[in-house]
């Protein structure tokens, strides 16, 4: 009997509801599931609008602890209920430490613990330096009911550094939370299609199927504009885009990949019998 695992991507904006965006994404993760996705993933901090655009001391108040934020507490009876696994995106405190995290929620509804994004970005419009740590958990691969995950946030997903040390814990497939957009100050450079390249290469090089789910629309945080270019996209082992949305649909993305033929493509193409490590320190 083959061994399939369904996933989703969820596209959607959001605003400064903490209830209302919960209750989309929850609306979003009913529908994947009803579609027969098996592990559904929002896009990074949907729990409100991207505050990073600047720094303002205020938005540390709508940090939770990763066990009991708002996002996780409101999505575990849903995972439960449908039998689903989510990767929550949220903004977590820590004692005196602030963190851009995932907490993995199995399809019964528990968590299996949390990822903290390990690269921190620092420029116009992603000043995330200002409010998060580096994430000191390392790079994680769950082994949910369905198969096992890996999951990196936003700027994870430039490194292939991240991909690969996923893919050698075993991850079945990667998912990358984002929230990405706009340049402020630089109305030339467009990311959108390098950013969708660079997940695609990763998929190529770990031979491994990418799913990634960005937010659309124009957010206006404390003075600031921005606009999110969404092109959510799932990608198969080799890199193809397989489903995909443009800039401004609010919907999911599934589709179901057979992990049996995963594991021969990915041997049969040698990429981790050839790796070479002691030449790579």
């Amino acid at each position: 009997m083959a061994r399939t695992l369904s996933v989703a991507a969820i596209q959607a904006s959001f605003g400064e509801d903490l209830g209302a965006n919960i209750a989309k994404v929850e609306h979003f993760v009913r529908e994947a599931a009803g579609r027969g996705a098996q592990v559904i993933l929002p896009s990074e901090l949907y729990q409100g609008p991207y505050f990073c655009v600047s720094q303002e001391e205020h938005w540390f108040a709508h940090a939770y602890p990763a066990a009991t934020h708002p996002c996780v507490k409101a999505l575990e009876p849903v995972a439960k209920a449908l039998g689903v696994a989510i990767p929550v995106s949220i903004f977590e405190k820590d004692g005196p430490h602030y963190y851009n995290s995932i907490v993995m929620l199995d399809a019964d509804g528990s968590q299996l613990g949390v990822y903290r994004k390990s690269h921190i970005p620092d420029g116009p419009g992603y000043q995330e330096k200002y409010y998060f740590r580096p994430g000191d958990t390392g790079f994680k691969v769950w082994s949910t009911k369905f198969g096992r995950v890996g999951v990196g946030i936003c700027w994870d997903q430039w490194f292939p550094e991240s991909a690969r040390a996923m893919a050698l814990q075993g991850a079945d497939v990667l998912f990358y939370p984002t929230a990405i957009g706009s340049e402020p100050q630089d109305d030339e450079l467009d990311t959108r299609e390098p950013w969708r390249r660079a997940m695609q290469g990763h998929a190529v090089s770990n031979a491994i199927p990418v799913v990634a789910a960005n937010r659309i629309g124009v957010e206006k945080v404390g003075g600031h504009a921005q606009a999110f270019y969404g092109h959510s996209f799932i990608a198969n082992q080799r890199g193809d885009l397989v489903e995909a949305f443009g800039e401004e649909e609010e919907g999911v993305l599934t589709h179901s990949f057979d992990l049996d033929v995963l594991d021969q493509y990915r041997a049969a193409w040698g990429f981790f019998r050839d790796r070479r490590p002691e030449l790579y320190r």
